[in-house]
């Protein structure tokens, strides 16, 4: 390993846990009259909705308040009781519970302290909202571990387009040969890493193993950003 290219989200921070119970939380506390177990089963519904839309997907991850506004008001709709007031005040309790529990895994800083002292050259590479991803990076305190960070929202396209890997290595100084890319999604992590000549690794936390439907395989698969410093 020359340099390491790594994502964010469920890579270095718990995104994905804590987000069923904030959405719950959200709605008995901004929307207390409704039924709640019926609202939260429209929310869930809504958001595979919102986010199974590739091209929805795409376009409004750089603006997750918006999103989370959307979500909320077509969950009204499909309730019977558009509101968009009370869409608005669902997204904003809970992007503010959001925020408050996301947190690092607890090997990420021991991890990216051990490879910085090694004086591997690091690049941190995110899909995303300009604004949130580098409220994590800061509150994290993130940004001294790398030599190069590429926010989506910030630079104008994200993974898996070829371009953004090609910066990260620029900016670091690297080629792709030797160069690793870690992250938790298939495709943007791993497979279009691959295909510029990056080694590719998985970071399967939940022990999934890979889909039967792969159209590739990682060049490796850990459970834990722990395995990298072997």
């Amino acid at each position: 390993m020359k340099a390491l290219l790594l994502d964010l989200d469920d890579t270095l921070l718990d995104y994905s846990g804590g987000a069923e119970r904030c959405w719950t939380e959200a709605c008995a506390s901004a929307a207390a009259s409704h039924d709640q177990a019926r609202l939260v089963s429209a929310l869930s519904a809504s958001r595979r909705w919102f986010w199974d839309d590739p091209e929805r997907h795409r376009r409004e991850r750089r603006h997750m308040l918006r999103a989370w506004t959307q979500i909320a008001a077509h969950a009204l709709e499909s309730y019977g009781a558009p509101a968009p007031e009370l869409a608005t005040a669902i997204a904003a309790d809970f992007s503010a519970r959001r925020r408050a529990v996301m947190a690092l895994f607890p090997e990420a800083l021991a991890c990216l302290q051990a490879l910085r002292a090694r004086g591997l050259p690091l690049a941190l590479v995110t899909n995303g909202d300009a604004v949130q991803q580098r409220d994590k990076i800061e509150r994290h305190d993130l940004a001294r571990y790398f030599g190069a960070i590429l926010i989506e929202g910030e630079f104008g396209c994200g993974k898996p387009e070829e371009r953004v890997y090609r910066e990260a290595l620029r900016q670091l100084g690297v080629r792709p040969e030797g160069a690793w890319m870690v992250g938790d999604h298939l495709e943007w992590d791993v497979f279009a890493p691959q295909r510029l000549g990056l080694t590719g690794v998985w970071i399967d936390r939940g022990g999934a193993g890979l889909p039967a439907d792969a159209d590739a395989r990682p060049h490796r698969i850990i459970r834990s950003l722990s395995e990298l410093l072997g």
